[in-house]
């Protein structure tokens, strides 16, 4: 009996005294490389798919809210809480999806004030709209919030919620952020959306609470985010009920209804949901009602702040801002416990385009 084999041959016994079968060659340098690189990309798939947050670093983040997901949905924990109260709410802007250089709804209605400027002559010599006209960046970048809430009712309203949806909805689908130059729905937080999907797997219903308008997050909230209509707590104008034709409809009115912002969020919450949140997520000194009120309930809880400090992929800013201003909330996040969430530190990725 003897045995075959050496390098690069396959050993085989043979009752004969011969080769079973002929010897193999040696695989050549670059065979072997990349059969190494095929089994790492494996692996590294194989981790993606057992990791529902692998755009995020392993930080003190994202081993915050697997300990807490972990002990919030264990029925032996004592950190248990029952699936009817595990209820997470999350800011938009800054905190889904990008808000800079100015909010995507800001944007939108300022097209809609060009689109709409034939049927108001008036608006070349008034401001705030004779600067969207001419596209003056030194006024525009001092608009008061009485003159977004100006800008606001005369693109917003006159006409009805399903008229107003449809129009955001064609925007969406047209409009290039003016850095990234894709479509913003494109520009939401990889992270986010695992963080997202992860909690809902777990038990959590998932709720938008955000300072921007709510029918115009409806437009794209189930599609972009898996978040249904009526899980969208957001600011809102006055609708006004009518028949047309012997049918009901309502007509949006040049008025501000609420405004769900700073302690607002947690009068939405309360009003929308009824649900004090156990998980709260923002970006902004906006959001901090929100996450206190989060933070003052009995169960256990977690609270999170998106810190945008990776000018590379992103951008970069805090107090040195009007849009997404997060410096009150730093400090708070400190005496309280919340987590900074660095983009630049605990983000693998920030978009899901990104290689």
């Amino acid at each position: 009996m003897k045995k075959t084999g050496g390098p690069g041959r396959v050993a085989r016994l043979n009752l004969q005294g011969g080769p079973l079968i002929k010897p193999i060659p040696a695989f050549p340098a670059y065979a072997r490389l990349f059969v190494l690189c095929a089994l790492l990309a494996q692996g590294a798939y194989a981790h993606a798919q057992t990791d529902p947050l692998s755009s995020w670093n392993d930080g003190p983040a994202k081993q915050a809210i697997v300990t807490f997901v972990q002990g919030t949905t264990d029925p032996d924990s004592s950190r248990f809480v029952p699936p009817e109260r595990r209820i997470a709410t999350f800011d938009n802007d800054g905190t889904l999806w990008v808000s800079h250089p100015a909010y995507a709804q800001l944007e939108f209605a300022k097209d809609r004030v060009r689109a709409l400027a034939p049927q108001h002559p008036e608006w070349k010599t008034r401001q705030p709209f004779k600067a969207i006209l001419e596209n003056d960046h030194g006024i525009l970048s001092k608009l008061t919030e009485h003159d977004l809430a100006e800008i606001v009712m005369a693109t917003h309203a006159g006409m009805t919620p399903q008229q107003f949806e449809d129009i955001a909805q064609q925007w969406l689908e047209t409009a290039r952020h003016p850095r990234f130059q894709v479509r913003y729905t494109e520009l939401v937080y990889q992270p986010m959306i695992e963080l997202l999907e992860y909690l809902r797997v777990n038990g959590f219903k998932t709720f938008i609470v955000t300072g921007g308008g709510i029918e115009f997050v409806r437009a794209f909230a189930a599609k972009t985010y898996g978040i249904p209509r009526w899980q969208v707590v957001g600011s809102s104008i006055k609708n006004k009920f009518k028949l047309v034709d012997g049918k009901a409809q309502l007509e949006r009115l040049p008025e501000i209804d609420f405004i769900d912002d700073g302690p607002g969020k947690a009068v939405g919450i309360n009003a929308h949901i009824g649900l004090r949140p156990i998980a709260a997520f923002g970006n902004s000194d906006g959001d901090i009602e929100m996450l206190e009120y989060t933070d003052s309930g009995k169960d256990a809880h977690i609270e999170m702040m998106v810190h945008h400090d990776d000018a590379k992929r992103e951008y970069s800013y805090g107090c040195d801002t009007k849009i997404g201003r997060l410096c009150k909330g730093v400090e708070l996040a400190k005496q309280r416990g919340w987590y900074l969430i660095s983009m630049k530190n605990e983000w693998a990725r920030i978009f899901a385009f990104e290689k």
